[in-house]
């Protein structure tokens, strides 16, 4: 028998983990691979004929350093290309998930935290990399602030909304695709309204609004008035649709957390990629996406390639000049996606959860109060105690001390006296923290799909559109990042075949 040889064995790596990678995707994705992936693998392992003059050019660069930029990177790297970069203008990778380091080998998530059923390919990365998980705490009783009053109320891992409402949301989200709310058959009707609009008409009690509300803000970031009800249901669609999967926290999308904190998903494959990975470099300027090869203008000079993946918030891509414009849709898209949520994420630290000795579960929701929703994060083994909570900024001083002392007097009406001694406070407004992020979730208003939907993701020249708002389904998690960095690299990869 022949013996390969080694260059043949690697070549046939390659192929294997680029067709098991892409038949792992399409599984999870959704995607039709007609992309004839073991020619892509062979091109991307750096078979490419490169022009004269041009051996400066990569094939692909990818403007943002998050879960969507980075599974990009990881994905091309794995298929066998060496010729890409990554471009990432903070000093930091992770976009929008970030670990407050509190000592001790401890941290709690700045950022985007948590996976739930059916977000598989953000599980199926943290496997890949070794990241643990553990199930969010939410055993015994949630307290609810409302004035003088004070409820305990054992509400089983939800957030207590009407369980009649739920249903009826879960079946309503079956006509509104996640993938493609603007095309839904009932796309005239529920994308003139508000989330807030129909809560208005359900003859809601009293008592339940502030479950609803917190609901609403926990998904999107804003009051139900202000979230659209189309975009809603997309996202229910996206839980299967059943409303219980994407709300509560007990087998939902707020059910399970990573060990070390969700940030660490970017750290590790930025560990793997290297120096593909370049920190303080924003892109300020794109030109030429419409010629084989485009030009970006960063702030350490010019970097060319044949494909570039654009994997940022939509809104900051409105901040970086194209030239030639893009195409008048795509622009519309950018220039009026919502850029700010006003609510930002606080944790304070104690010695223990003492919470827990209580029989309290740590769970917080004040009625119209300056605390949207508190809850434990302590890490795993309860080392220490950790309360996050998402906090208005109307109603919470900017002064990091007040706002610490303004919070700690709600936890000691809610989980007794102890929480006014905290060990140390920490919280991060995205909308104020760095100019490259905007926002880190997006409530999109009532009329936005209908008036822009067409344009989000298709191609626009050698500009591929990633992240998280580009997905088919959980778009603005974790997971809807992830997917959307599987399926720009397979673009790419497949763009470069062809060509």
């Amino acid at each position: 028998m022949t013996k390969k040889s080694s260059s043949n064995s690697s070549f046939d790596l390659r192929r294997r983990q680029l067709l098991k990678f892409a038949g792992a995707t399409a599984a999870v994705g959704g995607l039709g691979l007609k992309l004839g992936l073991a020619d892509a693998a062979e091109s991307s392992a750096g078979t490419y004929a490169t022009p004269a003059g041009e051996k400066d050019v990569l094939d692909v660069a990818i403007i943002g350093a998050g879960l969507a930029g980075l599974t990009a990177a990881r994905d091309l790297h794995l298929s066998g290309c060496r010729s890409f970069v990554v471009l990432e203008a903070r000093d930091r990778v992770g976009g929008r998930t970030l670990n407050h380091d509190l000592g001790s080998g401890f941290i709690s998530e700045a950022g985007g935290q948590w996976i739930g059923p059916g977000q598989t390919a953000v599980a199926d990365l943290a496997r890949e990399l070794e990241v643990g998980t553990f199930p969010t705490y939410y055993d015994g009783r949630t307290v609810v602030l409302g004035g003088e009053g004070h409820l305990e109320i054992d509400l089983k891992g939800t957030f207590g909304t009407d369980p009649a409402l739920a249903a009826k949301l879960s079946e309503m989200s079956r006509d509104v695709p996640s993938a493609a709310p603007w095309k839904s058959p009932k796309v005239a009707e529920l994308d003139k309204m508000s989330a807030g609009d129909w809560l208005a008409g359900q003859n809601i009690k009293p008592e339940d609004r502030g479950g609803w509300n917190a609901s609403f803000l926990l998904s999107g970031g804003v009051a139900p008035a202000k979230m659209g009800l189309l975009h809603f249901l997309s996202m229910i669609n996206s839980a299967s649709c059943e409303y219980e999967k994407l709300d509560s926290i007990k087998d939902s999308a707020q059910g399970t957390r990573l060990v070390g904190g969700s940030q660490v998903l970017c750290l590790k494959m930025a560990e793997q990629l290297g120096d593909r990975v370049r920190m303080s470099c924003p892109v300020r300027g794109v030109s030429g996406w419409d010629s084989p090869v485009v030009t970006l203008h960063t702030d350490q000079g010019e970097v060319r390639a044949r494909r570039v993946i654009v994997a940022i918030h939509p809104a900051l891509c409105h901040q970086v000049t194209f030239d030639p414009p893009l195409p008048e849709g795509r622009a519309a898209l950018q220039q009026a996606w919502p850029s700010h949520s006003p609510a930002r994420k606080s944790a304070m630290v104690y010695s223990r959860p003492f919470w827990r000795e209580k029989g309290l579960n740590g769970h917080v929701l004040t009625v119209d109060g300056p605390v949207i929703w508190a809850w434990d994060n302590s890490p795993p083994g309860g080392e220490i105690g950790v309360i996050n909570a998402f906090i208005s900024n109307a109603r919470v001083p900017s002064d990091l001390q007040a706002a610490q002392r303004m919070q700690a007097e709600i936890y000691a009406q809610a989980l007794g006296e102890q929480a006014l001694h905290p060990v140390s406070y920490h919280e991060h407004d995205w909308g104020q923290a760095d100019p490259w992020t905007i926002t880190c979730v997006s409530a999109i208003p009532p009329g936005f799909w209908s008036s822009h939907g067409e344009a989000l993701r298709p191609s626009c020249g050698n500009l591929i559109w990633s992240g998280t708002e580009t997905a088919d389904i959980w778009a603005g998690y974790m997971d809807g990042a992830v997917r959307s960095g599987h399926q720009s690299a397979l673009q790419a990869l497949n763009a470069l075949r062809q060509a």
